[in-house]
């Protein structure tokens, strides 16, 4: 699903009468660049397919379609943050590029830069803490509920993403490879979907609202057949990653940067 941006209201060319604030919420305007690089390898300089120039305060995202991607991405659509998606092609090795490195010195998607306060930014639970905090929505500001919040996206970072992507590797891509990794790496998963399935017993959200927490998390559980789960054994979290599978900016969110099909559903 291609979407083309018109001119961000943002957009110094816009007129006086449509130019918002940085932080007003609009409807997202998304780049989707044919290549993260220009004739020159610099990813900074990606041209747009548009042929329209960046807006002053547009966000530029580095990213593929994997689940860390796909959080950042689904965060600026539910933000409507003006921003354009630069596919690096993980597969072919874009990642290692020496331009994308200045960006994100750790060579992983996702990264961005932000044109409004020139900062560039990897790792995307801080990115999506980031992105929070300066949209004003969905990560509390009070103490309590602010700390689940993190507790959750912490949770998330530290174990939900890495172990499953491990059961990925092993159960996925390299069945047969080792069994003791297999068995290791498939308990894991079911004892994180244990503790989330709990969590989430009586509640429709990880923290007490919707909030990153939930976006940092959904892309994974949407690889549950890659790491062998089947969702109908979790029922809550079954449940709630169907509520959010009818989310619009989840639904946008997840098709960048290309349209990879439909979100999984057990039947």
């Amino acid at each position: 699903m291609m979407r083309l941006p018109k001119l961000c209201e943002t957009c110094p060319r816009a007129a006086p009468s449509e130019r918002r604030p940085r932080g007003a919420f609009v409807s997202t305007r998304v780049l989707r660049a044919a290549s993260a690089l220009d004739p020159a390898g610099d990813f900074r300089q990606a041209p747009s397919i548009t042929g329209q120039p960046k807006c002053a305060d547009m966000i530029d995202l580095y990213t593929w379609s994997t689940p860390n991607g796909r959080k950042i991405s689904i965060l600026l659509e539910e933000l409507g943050v003006p921003y354009r998606a630069l596919p690096i092609d993980i597969g072919q090795g874009e990642q290692h590029r020496p331009d994308f490195v200045k960006v994100s010195p750790n060579n992983k998607i996702p990264a961005i830069v932000d044109h409004d306060t020139g900062l560039s930014l990897f790792e995307s639970g801080a990115i999506m803490v980031y992105l929070a905090e300066s949209g004003g929505r969905f990560l509390p500001t009070d103490t309590a509920p602010r700390a689940e919040v993190m507790q959750w996206l912490m949770w998330q970072m530290g174990g939900f993403g890495p172990m499953l992507g491990q059961a990925h590797f092993f159960l996925h891509f390299n069945k047969g490879l080792s069994q003791p990794a297999e068995a290791r790496f498939a308990a894991e998963t079911q004892r994180l979907y244990g503790v989330l399935d709990r969590h989430l017993e009586g509640r429709e959200h990880m923290g007490a609202e919707y909030s990153i927490a939930d976006m940092a998390t959904f892309p994974w559980v949407a690889r549950h057949e890659w790491h062998k789960v089947d969702l109908t054994a979790f029922p809550n979290v079954l449940r709630w990653y169907r509520r959010l599978a009818t989310r619009p900016a989840v639904q946008c969110g997840y098709q960048v940067p290309t349209d990879t099909g439909p979100i999984p559903m057990p039947l």
